[in-house]
């Protein structure tokens, strides 16, 4: 039985990384609020879904 030897080679997914910070953005925000709950506009707020949103119409248009 052969076993490859360990790789010094870092594979990162960018993608999955993003989705990670956002998440502890959104944990902060949660940990950080008054309510139970975070709006529906303080999630979009911390998200930055308006600017992305601003972002992409700049874009095609």
């Amino acid at each position: 039985m052969h076993v490859a030897p360990p790789s010094t080679t870092l594979v990162q997914d960018h993608v999955a990384l993003a989705e990670i910070e956002l998440c502890g953005d959104l944990i902060i925000a949660a940990s950080a609020a008054d309510g139970e709950r975070l709006s529906s506009d303080r999630i979009d707020e911390v998200l930055k879904v308006a600017a992305e949103r601003a972002a992409r119409q700049v874009q095609q248009g």
